[in-house]
């Protein structure tokens, strides 16, 4: 099946290009308007995306007498081609990508990229602007000048600009005709010792074969391939291979609604988050990001196994402290630009069973190169006692709240889940000892958990033990194995959130006011997880036409961000969103017809 993307443009149709160390946006004229450099939660470069109405920021070519744009991935890949068509029927056609292959025997992925400029049909003039800033928005005014690098000094890193290119037609931004190739390789200011030319070339053949190599090897559902390919590379990007660090997402501070404030930095990781992205990707065959994301939660909770915060720095502690950056103005001017998050400094009791459940799959996967052992369990059952003794005490939730703390549904469920899989754990590798005490605990927290949480008078489990309100959040209790999906009080919680929780068609996370009143966009995760629970209980089809609704409104490059709004469909929130991705990959692969049913159909 091939899912149709939205016609119409949106303010959020970007690709994303990266290589797991660096990633940058790319809008539909071929303007970089995001990137930063060298890492992903760096000081960006080039940062017209919240800079408002400021011409600054950014990485363009001004095609004179441009009438047509067309741009996309090359298929099953990162690499994003654009072709700009002037009046003359001049055309020229942009490559950009970020270099990844191996390379003497090991990944090659620097913090680079690459930006290829031919000349296609007759003899488009142009001009190339580079305009970067640093210290979130402050324009770079210190450009030192090579023979064939620019130098833009300013704030803690020095981004050069290696090119083929005419260089003082960048500096002075001369228009001048494009009668050759030219390339603009953006990076570490390191000499760039072979020739450009030859060498952009031979990085993105080699970057195109290794997206097709990876592409190829994933285990993909019979239908909605192409979406759960995009989807995957997606995720890919979002990993940072140095430390094993999973994203939220690769912005900060596009707003979950027009003027709302609600305007976070995502490009940190959230260990609640990273399970899914892991989730969906083993669903796959892509094992290798799990096993990277397991060295990175080793390496955190070997050094403070009390405690776990939900959400770290893609290097392990360092700071997120939250701050405001005055000179940016915001995604289409909705401010303030936040950099750090306070969320780090919250208490969300289900991080413990989040990291029990990424780490699942180690026991039981016969392909993986080592496979999980009595070591890594101990190190999880430390995890597990936290759970154990914080099920039930109030907390932010998985929604962060900020000024209010409950005894959340999804965090007791979440901390019954580490419960629940140490004792199947233990049990594959023979600890009988250990797999009576979690099991048995598991059992324990099973029962409170459902009596706390069901309101007889709503039919449904709600968000908070005591309180009315309800949160979609719940519709994860079977999926998680708390209750199967034949269970009364499933079907009926999934019948009222769906009855109630529903926005012209979007299921809302919750309805009641937060901290920020109430909310105005829908949560794009709570619509794949309701769509989940749809299939589970018997309603597929209805499920299925949800599914396309929402692929539907995907950007231009079949990309989704946090939220949807329900009435205009347009995307909001930062982009893309992990959440969402991975919720395309795991609603794909539980309704899709079978390889074998679909051939037996044809």
């Amino acid at each position: 099946m091939i899912a149709e993307r939205q016609t119409r443009t949106q303010n959020l149709d970007l690709a994303l290009i990266g290589n797991s160390s660096t990633a940058a946006f790319v809008d539909h004229n071929a303007r970089i308007v995001w990137w930063c450099f060298p890492r992903f939660d760096s000081d960006p470069v080039f940062s017209r995306l919240l800079a408002g109405d400021e011409e600054k920021g950014f990485c363009d070519v001004v095609l004179a007498g441009l009438v047509e744009t067309q741009s996309d991935y090359l298929r099953n890949t990162a690499i994003v081609e654009t072709v700009l068509t002037d009046a003359e029927g001049g055309k020229l056609r942009i490559t950009d990508f970020a270099p990844r292959f191996e390379r003497f025997e090991r990944g090659f992925r620097p913090p680079q990229i690459i930006r290829r400029i031919e000349p296609v049909a007759g003899l488009p003039r142009i001009t190339l602007r580079v305009r970067p800033t640093h210290n979130y928005g402050r324009p770079a005014t210190n450009a030192v000048v090579g023979s064939n690098h620019i130098r833009y000094v300013g704030g803690a890193q020095v981004m050069r600009l290696t090119t083929d290119a005419p260089i003082s037609y960048i500096v002075s931004e001369i228009s001048f005709p494009l009668t050759r190739p030219i390339s603009l390789i953006f990076g570490q200011d390191d000499p760039f010792l072979s020739a450009i030319d030859t060498t952009s070339r031979e990085f993105l053949d080699r970057t195109c074969d290794h997206w097709l190599d990876w592409s190829r090897n994933l285990a993909v559902p019979f239908e909605w391939q192409s979406v759960v390919i995009r989807s995957a590379i997606t995720l890919k990007l979002s990993s940072f291979m140095e430390t094993g660090a999973i994203i939220a997402a690769h912005t900060t501070s596009i707003p979950e609604a027009p003027s709302s404030t609600r305007n976070w930095d995502y490009r940190y990781c959230w260990l609640r988050d990273a399970y899914f992205v892991v989730d969906a990707l083993n669903r796959l065959g892509a094992t290798q990001t799990m096993e990277s994301y397991i060295h990175y939660i080793t390496t955190i909770a070997a050094t403070n196994p009390k405690t776990m915060q939900p959400v770290h720095g893609i290097v392990p502690f360092s700071s997120l402290e939250e701050t405001v950056a005055p000179d940016l103005k915001g995604f289409l001017g909705h401010g303030p630009v936040r950099v750090g998050n306070q969320a780090a400094l919250q208490t969300q009791n289900d991080v413990y069973g989040s990291v029990v459940l990424a780490a699942t799959q180690m026991f039981v996967d016969e392909r993986l190169t080592k496979m999980g052992d009595e070591s890594l369990f101990r190190m999880l059952e430390r995890q597990g006692e936290r759970a154990l003794a914080l099920a039930f005490e109030p907390d932010a939730g998985l929604w962060e709240y900020r000024t209010r703390a409950r005894a959340h549904t999804y965090s007791a469920t979440l901390c019954w889940a580490a419960c629940d899989r140490l004792g199947r754990i233990a049990a594959r590798l023979n600890l009988g000892d250990r797999a009576a005490y979690w099991s048995t605990r598991a059992g324990g927290l099973r029962d409170r958990i459902l009596l706390e949480a069901w309101d007889e008078k709503q039919g449904a489990l709600t968000g908070a033990f005591g309180e009315p309100a309800l949160d979609a959040s719940v519709l994860l209790v079977s999926e998680l194995g708390l209750l199967p999906p034949t269970d009364p009080r499933f079907v009926k919680t999934c019948e009222t959130i769906g009855r109630e929780l529903t926005r012209n068609g979007r299921i809302m996370r919750y309805t009641v006011p937060d901290d920020f009143g109430a909310p105005e966009t829908a949560f794009l995760a709570c619509n794949f997880w309701y769509m989940d629970a749809l299939g589970q209980i018997g309603r597929k089809a209805e499920a299925r036409e949800h599914f396309e609704a929402i692929l539907a409104n995907r950007n231009a490059y079949g990309l989704l961000s946090e939220d949807i709004h329900p009435e205009t469909g347009e995307l909001w929130g930062n982009l893309p969103q992990t959440y969402s991705m991975a919720g395309i990959i795991k609603t794909a692969t539980r309704l899709s017809s079978s390889w074998e049913d679909a051939w037996a159909h044809v």
